[in-house]
């Protein structure tokens, strides 16, 4: 059956963590940064360092263990092997919940937060039947081999997946191009989604900065000046996935490289992303890219769906909306509800960045369950 959902496991073969090490051991790198720290991109230093644990200490097979413990699942949807984490809450009252990733995540940034999610410590706290997929081309789904796999097609793949499951109805979580993703299944899909909580919010082009306090007008200058002049990485894989794929393919200190830069300006932190976030944690992530081969194909959403976020999409779900202070793109709320027409709960909160599932797991725990609380009592379904 095309439909069929089927438990997963992942097992990398002793020769391929043999061949990481050893490509650890005899990697090439440049002469030290001209300049301090992190201005030209991860500093010769940090590199180094981190290389070496990931050689000589990290261990994968625990976060293999992880993601079992969690349940990993596989199902083909139009045409494609889809991957996820699926933890069922042994709470009668339980409300699915869909949390997509986004880029240079994976379902790594949930694994510490699924399980409070699904069966709370705090009986008093709402409870998920929380699924967690992997996006086409990252991780364990397959690798589409032609182009249409953008973000509109992803969202309706994501009702579909809820409905095998028996979720007809159901709420979704997301941040960066799962909170874009998120967006599209609030407006597309409003049959299925009672309501949706993001961390990525993007109002309609064109509209006017009159009437914005100070601090509003800054977002917008810091958003402005995040994909003007620091976005580079974006440019090349919405243009180039290709070319730059062999290097995030061939090299794990390459792949290492290009998303370690990302948490590291991305995150709530004044120097190192291991302020908040484990070195084990961000291995986990980038190991998992590594493994299965998909730094070029996840590489490959931009291609797909750089800046193609309909203009005319609205969402009229009840919406809670949360804008970190270190993200990269802040939406002032005046901006937000033209797209947004039910914002049910805002906050912006005092710390936290683009991964705030890493960063901040307590809070975003907190938040998540505020206001998707908030988003369910808005509903009255």
């Amino acid at each position: 059956m095309t439909n069929e959902v089927r438990a997963f496991e992942s097992r990398a073969t002793e020769a391929d963590l043999e061949e990481l090490r050893a490509r650890l051991a005899a990697a090439r790198l440049p002469e030290a940064e001209t300049v301090s720290r992190w201005e030209q991109g991860v500093p010769l230093s940090d590199l180094v360092d981190v290389v070496d644990y990931w050689r000589t200490e990290y261990d994968w097979r625990s976060f293999e263990e992880r993601l079992d413990r969690i349940g990993q699942f596989r199902t083909t949807i139009d045409g494609l092997g889809i991957h996820f984490l699926h933890r069922r809450s042994a709470r009668a009252d339980a409300t699915p919940l869909i949390l997509t990733h986004g880029w240079p995540g994976s379902v790594a940034e949930f694994v510490d937060v699924i399980e409070e999610l699904s069966d709370p410590k705090d009986a008093a706290a709402p409870a998920f039947h929380v699924v967690a997929p992997s996006l086409p081309g990252f991780g364990y789904s397959d690798r589409p081999a032609t182009t249409g796999w953008g973000t509109e097609k992803i969202a309706s793949a994501w009702v579909e997946l809820m409905g095998r499951l028996g979720y007809g109805e159901f709420v979704a979580h997301g941040g960066d191009w799962g909170g874009n993703i998120t967006t599209v299944l609030g407006g597309r899909f409003p049959a299925h989604v009672l309501g949706i909580h993001t961390t990525f919010a993007q109002g309609p082009p064109g509209l006017s900065m009159d009437g914005l306090t100070a601090a509003e007008r800054e977002w917008t200058e810091q958003t402005r000046d995040f994909w003007g002049r620091r976005a580079a990485y974006a440019k090349q894989q919405a243009t180039r996935p290709q070319t730059i794929g062999y290097s995030l393919v061939d090299s794990p200190v390459g792949l290492l490289a290009w998303i370690l830069d990302k948490f590291a300006e991305w995150s709530d932190t004044e120097d190192s992303p291991f302020e908040t976030i484990s070195r084990d944690r961000v291995l986990d992530n980038v190991t998992l890219y590594w493994l299965t081969r998909t730094g070029a194909s996840a590489a490959r959403i931009y291609y797909e769906s750089h800046d193609s976020l309909d203009p005319g999409l609205r969402v009229d779900v009840p919406s809670a909306i949360t804008m970190y202070p270190r993200d990269i793109e802040k939406c002032p709320r005046p901006l937000a509800q033209e797209r947004y027409r039910r914002i049910v709960r805002w906050r912006s909160p005092e710390s936290g960045g683009h991964f705030p599932s890493l960063e901040v797991p307590g809070y975003f725990v907190k938040d998540l369950r505020e206001g998707l609380a908030a988003v369910l009592a808005a509903g009255g379904r």
